[in-house]
């Protein structure tokens, strides 16, 4: 395995081959390409040399992928007694980028490797389906025809439909209907007799 231990910005990042490294943001735009000069060891494989204090012709290139905002940081400042509280925030800006190589005097270009472990599955998926194309679908066999009358006429009535009805005809008795008496016949109204008109004096 192929690393460096490369300084920028006063600080110490180990970078690998096709790893992305967050820096201290850069005045660089996104997209291009940025080379990393302090280099302070290299190591590939067994074999490992270390700088005094860089190691020579051994840069790392990397590419620039974006720019971003760390975590906010709070602070908070205050003296006891003397009503003093400041309270400030802060967050970082940083750049992320990619490492393309490790040494060397200029950068090569690769072309992009196809991963093999895609391809043979796509293979497989492939084989897969022009076999079952081959293969007829195997018709499902058919039932007698009583059988299937039987299950139909047991599904239409359930056994909880039959319970409940024979249950009700116990239970319940037969309704009659309570005949309300007549209402007795409204007496005719008893005629007053008429008043006597007194008798005239002559």
């Amino acid at each position: 395995m192929k690393y460096a231990i490369v300084e920028s910005g006063g600080k110490q990042y180990r970078a690998v081959e096709g790893g992305t490294l967050e820096v201290d943001r850069l005045p660089v735009e996104a997209g291009e390409n940025f080379k990393l000069e302090q280099t302070l060891l290299l190591a590939d494989g067994e074999s490992i040399t270390v700088g005094t204090p860089l190691v020579k012709d051994s840069p790392v290139w990397t590419k620039v992928v974006e720019h971003f905002k760390g975590e906010k940081v709070t602070i908070f400042n205050y003296s006891p007694k003397k009503r003093i509280r400041v309270k400030t925030g802060h967050r970082q800006n940083y750049t992320r980028l990619l490492v393309e190589q490790i040494g060397g005097s200029e950068l090569v270009k690769r072309e992009p490797a196809k991963p093999v472990e895609k391809m043979v599955k796509a293979e497989a998926e492939t084989d897969a389906v022009q076999v079952k194309a081959e293969k007829p679908a195997k018709a499902a066999p058919k039932a007698a025809p009583g059988a299937s009358k039987e299950k139909k006429t047991a599904a239409r009535v359930p056994a909880k439909t039959e319970k409940a009805s024979a249950a009700k005809t116990k239970a319940a008795p037969a309704k009659t209907a309570a005949k309300k008496p007549a209402k007795p016949a409204a007496k005719p109204a008893a005629k007053k007799p008429a008043a006597k008109k007194p008798a005239e004096k002559k």
